[in-house]
């Protein structure tokens, strides 16, 4: 079934599950070989129970209420486990992806295609551009634009997250020294 916790108490039964609790056990004494067609069994029972008088339901509602009263035991002393919170571990110092191709056109015609159409939605714009990068030929000329810039941004700004952590170790350093 899958996540539930197993050490939660099992959910409180009704009186018409007991019932229907009970008709299998006779069932399974009766004919113990034999395969039961669920769909039929539980058409039966349930053409039973509405038969039934009401003294004859008292004893499973008996049951329910027991067992209900059984579960809200069990509940009070019952301690959820606490969830597991998975949260991504983001490094501001990382150097960033350097931006596809097709961000580059984006970033370069989007402010055209607005002031041409300053009506469009933010949904059309992005339908304008994707048009014009697949009919662009010069795909060539994004792609070789952000590989080095970007990467070289990155690779300056991780050197300079290098340098204060190493600066702030050697901070830390000289106070335990001074102690």
């Amino acid at each position: 079934m899958g996540k539930g916790d197993p050490k939660k108490p099992r959910g409180k039964m009704s009186s018409y599950a007991f019932f229907v609790q009970t008709c299998w056990e006779e069932c399974k004494k009766k004919h113990p070989d034999a395969s039961v067609n669920f769909s039929e069994f539980s058409k039966k029972c349930s053409e039973r129970w509405r038969a039934m008088s009401a003294k004859e339901k008292g004893k499973f509602e008996d049951m329910a209420k027991v067992d209900k009263a059984h579960y809200e035991r069990e509940m009070k002393t019952y301690i959820p486990p606490k969830e597991e919170t998975k949260k991504k571990f983001e490094d501001s110092n990382e150097p960033k992806r350097p931006p596809s191709a097709f961000f580059l056109f984006c970033s370069e015609y989007r402010p055209k295609i607005k002031g041409e159409h300053p009506g469009l939605s933010i949904g059309d714009v992005a339908k304008k551009l994707g048009e014009m990068w697949n009919n662009t030929a010069d795909t060539a000329t994004y792609r070789a634009k952000g590989k080095p810039d970007a990467a070289k941004k990155g690779v300056v700004k991780a050197e300079k997250s290098k340098k204060k952590k190493e600066e702030e170790e050697d901070k830390e350093d000289e106070d335990d020294d001074d102690e």
